[in-house]
């Protein structure tokens, strides 16, 4: 990892230090869980002071991009993909945003990732969500509704599969925007059933291969949730 780093300008260097660790957790070149270089290689390799490589630290842990764990080192926290999420979702959105906004974008988008999941997926990716379909039904068997992760998992994976990346930034912004309520509206087991059921039918549309079907599911699953979360009928 030292290789990858360049030597920094003295001129808020701190602020050279952040980019350039955050351009390596963006691109992949350190995942979640690597551990960073100690302050002090940090230090010699970018030539600049301790000072400056701790106040760079402190920046990437408000940004949530790295944990400080005492006498045992820093650690990334977030992958490529987590590492350009909030940034972007605060571009995107605003808190006073209302939620049936949020859905209407929603349902403008989802349903042609999943058409052009349908149109585009490898085998390789269709085993893949098959992975997460079966993940989320052994944990409504085993806990109920514990069915969060997988259920994230599952549109941050249709969004690989357009081949878009624009299309999959924003569609990753929109999934961590609406983790809270994702989160809310999944401890109820019904619901996190009516959610299983959904991703099932796009699923087996995307495994066929039928995009009209893929777009159509992905439709009425937006609809249904919507109509969970803020009680709007389908229309």
């Amino acid at each position: 990892m030292l290789k990858l780093i360049k030597v920094v300008e003295k001129k808020r260097a701190y602020e050279d230090v952040v980019s350039q660790i955050r351009a390596l957790i963006e691109e992949g070149k350190v995942k979640r869980g690597d551990q960073l270089p100690t302050e002090r290689e940090l230090s010699e390799t970018l030539r600049v002071s301790r000072g400056t490589v701790r106040e760079a630290i402190r920046t990437l842990e408000s940004m949530q991009l790295v944990e400080s764990r005492q006498g045992n080192g820093t650690y990334v926290l977030a992958s490529s993909e987590e590492a350009l999420l909030q940034p972007l979702a605060a571009a995107l959105f605003r808190e006073q945003d209302s939620i049936y906004d949020i859905f209407f974008v929603r349902k403008v988008i989802e349903p042609h990732v999943a058409e052009l999941a349908a149109e585009n997926a490898t085998l390789e990716e269709i085993q893949e969500l098959a992975s997460l379909i079966k993940e989320q039904e052994e944990r409504l068997t085993i806990g109920g509704n514990n069915i969060i992760d997988p259920n994230s998992a599952f549109h941050v994976h249709l969004a690989r599969m357009t081949k878009n990346p624009v299309l999959k930034r924003i569609l990753y912004a929109i999934i961590d925007l609406l983790k809270q309520i994702r989160e809310d509206h999944l401890q109820n087991t019904e619901r996190a059933k009516k959610s299983f059921m959904g991703h099932r039918d796009i699923f087996t549309a995307i495994k066929n291969g039928d995009c009209t079907a893929a777009r159509r599911s992905m439709q009425r699953h937006l609809e249904d949730v919507e109509k969970i979360l803020i009680g709007r009928k389908r229309i």
